[in-house]
């Protein structure tokens, strides 16, 4: 069976070019949504083990905003999409212009919540659909789940879905920004965890045969 770490440096630029169309078609879809000009990169993609995943974060106790959603169709698995609440908060204020929200509230906003949901939204599918498109794969995202807690527990929610899991993720860096503000980007994680037979189908139908 393919395993994760059978990826080499090849592999990872066809993910980074995927994960760059996604974020092309992201930018577009928010800059529509909030009516102005957003831009977004992926200045990384890695594979790291499940403890690299949470030292991504800040460690497993440390308390984050994810957007977790399972991917169904030809190569099933699961995406989240992690920012630290502070960066979370950033978002929240620049999209709704509520300046005072914050997750330390005993009641946040459910327009804020509703902005940050979408905000996974719109980056899960727009990185999906990228992949759909090289791959020629179909793939459907589920309804995405906005959770605040600490990452090691998300992830051990999220990782019960699966039946069988191995050890390492796709870690995909993203930033957003407003145009001509690169200083001022929003900077979070996809962490993109195929599920062990889902390898051979993605790969396969790039060009790429896993050993």
């Amino acid at each position: 069976m393919a395993n994760i770490r059978d990826l080499n440096a090849d592999h990872i630029d066809i993910l980074k070019e995927i994960g760059n169309i996604g974020a092309g078609n992201a930018a577009t879809a928010l800059s529509q949504l909030l009516n102005k000009k957003i831009e977004m990169n992926v200045p990384n993609v890695q594979i790291v083990s499940f403890d690299e995943m949470m030292d991504l974060v800040g460690g497993a106790e440390q308390v984050v905003a994810a957007v977790f959603l399972r991917i169904e169709g030809d190569a099933p698995g699961s995406m989240f999409f992690v920012l630290s609440l502070p960066q979370a908060e950033r978002f929240i204020k620049q999209m709704t212009g509520d300046h005072q929200f914050s997750f330390v509230s005993l009641q946040p906003s459910e327009l804020g919540i509703s902005a940050l949901q979408e905000l996974g939204n719109i980056l899960a599918g727009s990185y999906l659909s990228a992949l759909a498109d090289f791959t020629k794969l179909k793939l459907y995202p589920s309804v995405p789940a906005l959770t605040v807690d600490m990452i090691g527990a998300i992830l051990q929610y999220g990782l019960l879905e699966l039946s069988r899991v191995g050890d390492y993720a796709i870690v995909i860096d993203t930033a957003v920004h407003e145009e001509q503000q690169p200083e001022d980007s929003i900077n979070g994680h996809f962490f993109l965890l195929p599920d062990p037979d889902s390898f051979v189908p993605i790969f396969r139908s790039l060009g790429v045969e896993l050993s």
